[in-house]
């Protein structure tokens, strides 16, 4: 993971499967702030900008597809694939 977190590349789609990949690895930071901003009420607008870093007004079709895959990535990591990190450790 880079040193500033928001400095790592966000895909317009996080990974699917069953498997953890190094892509959910450079962005743990980024599903745990998205699990938190849910648990909060935050505003899905602002967590587009300041988590996705991406305007949800000048292209909310694709900040939806990031917002939807990463919180889908972040809640299966959470309930499933730590198990992989447990594994390898």
């Amino acid at each position: 993971m880079p040193k500033n977190w928001s400095a790592a590349v966000i895909a317009d789609e996080a990974p699917c499967g069953d498997a953890l990949t190094d892509y959910d690895r450079a962005h743990f930071v980024i599903y745990a702030r998205l699990l938190d901003a849910v648990a909060a009420g935050a505003n899905e607008q602002e967590v587009m900008r300041l988590v996705l870093a991406i305007d949800p007004t000048a292209e909310p079709m694709r900040a939806r597809r990031r917002l939807d895959s990463h919180l889908c990535r972040a809640r299966w990591l959470s309930a499933h694939g730590y198990q992989h990190l447990v594994r390898q450790a």
